[in-house]
């Protein structure tokens, strides 16, 4: 069996029993959205031991430089001054700034995942209204962005593994030709 079939029934078989398992026996504190962008991630890296740790230390990077614009934008006061559009904008461009540069680190050197965990923290709060505030984003709660999606990414880049693991189990099980 070829790689990309092998990979194919992994994966398929893997996200349905994620998707059954956050929506019944892990419903609430694990976004499936966000599992599947760190699952993804972990392909595009490499799909190998060294793109689960890329995926993970990134996304988790990603998360922690968005979590901190949102409280920046949210403590300091200027967007009564610039506007909120202004403001936000001039906070995230600093802080993606921040992720782009910290790729000299070898930890941080995988840009896309960075951008992935950071856009994933920002798509978490645009969409849940009561997790874009203050209180919410400094109670440690799995209502807390900072927690809630580095929970639910760390999860989906161990799917993805497993599907790796699996396909590549799929591809070597395959009796050879005589």
């Amino acid at each position: 069996m070829s790689l990309l079939v092998a990979l194919s029934i992994s994966i398929s078989v893997l996200g349905g029993i994620a998707t059954w398992a956050f929506l019944s026996a892990w419903s609430g504190p694990v976004l499936i959205w966000a599992a599947f962008v760190a699952w993804g991630c972990f392909y595009h890296s490499g799909g190998d031991e060294a793109a689960l740790k890329n995926t993970i230390v990134g996304n988790l990077f990603g998360v922690i430089c968005a979590w901190v614009a949102a409280v920046i934008i949210l403590s300091i006061p200027m967007a009564a001054t610039l506007t909120l559009p202004v403001w936000a904008g001039l906070v995230v461009g600093g802080t993606v700034f921040v992720v782009v540069m910290a790729a000299h680190i070898p930890a941080f050197s995988v840009i896309p995942a960075s951008v992935y965990g950071y856009a994933s923290t920002f798509a978490f709060l645009l969409q849940t209204p009561k997790a874009l505030s203050l209180e919410a984003l400094t109670t440690a709660n799995l209502g807390n962005a900072l927690l809630i999606i580095p929970i639910s990414m760390i999860v989906g880049a161990a799917f993805g593994f497993a599907s790796a693991k699996v396909g590549g189990m799929l591809v070597k099980s395959e009796p050879e030709a005589a």
